[in-house]
């Protein structure tokens, strides 16, 4: 696992974002513009790691998840009322090793933490009843489309599909860390 250097952090509230996913984020705060408007500069890379508590508007190293989401912005756009919208793409996952508050924006050191999983039997059988179980979920919570459930079937890798189907289960944002 890799130390690397210093990528600006955006907290994240009520959302947990895991690799692969693509999803448009809503930023308000002063610091997450800034942050934002910082790695569009440069190589549009951004650390975005969940708040433990949505309501704490300037979070610090003990509000935060340890782990969280290298992510790729593909796309910004500043609203009228001076928010944010910004389309970004979970990359990899990552620990947070360093926390520094500069007034202007957070930045952090992390390191990438690789899946730990092996190809084996038990992998693929695992996701198979993963997938069935989310199958029969599905039945009975209706906000999870036919078509989730299809792109979840495509997926090859175990990790891949264990995020997917843990962004799409109505649990809370602790239990998805």
């Amino acid at each position: 696992m890799d130390t690397k250097i210093s990528l600006p952090l955006l907290p994240l509230r009520d959302i947990v974002v895991f690799p692969s996913m693509v999803l448009p984020l809503f930023v308000g705060r002063d610091k997450s513009i800034t942050a934002l408007n910082e790695v569009m500069k440069n190589e549009k890379k951004i650390i975005l790691v969940t708040q433990k508590n949505s309501e704490v508007d300037d979070p610090k190293k003990n509000d935060i998840f340890t782990y969280g989401c290298e992510s790729n912005i593909l796309q910004l756009l500043k609203l009228p009322d001076g928010t944010v919208k910004v389309l970004v793409e979970g990359n990899k996952r990552v620990k947070i090793v360093d926390f520094k508050d500069d007034e202007k924006f957070i930045t952090c050191k992390f390191e990438h933490q690789n899946d730990q999983l092996t190809k084996n039997e038990d992998l693929t059988t695992l996701s198979l009843i993963a997938i069935k179980r989310l199958e029969k979920l599905s039945s009975i919570n209706k906000k999870l489309s036919t078509e989730t459930i299809n792109n979840i079937k495509q997926l090859k890798e175990a990790s891949k599909i264990a995020d997917n189907i843990a962004s799409h289960l109505n649990t809370t944002i602790t239990e998805k860390q």
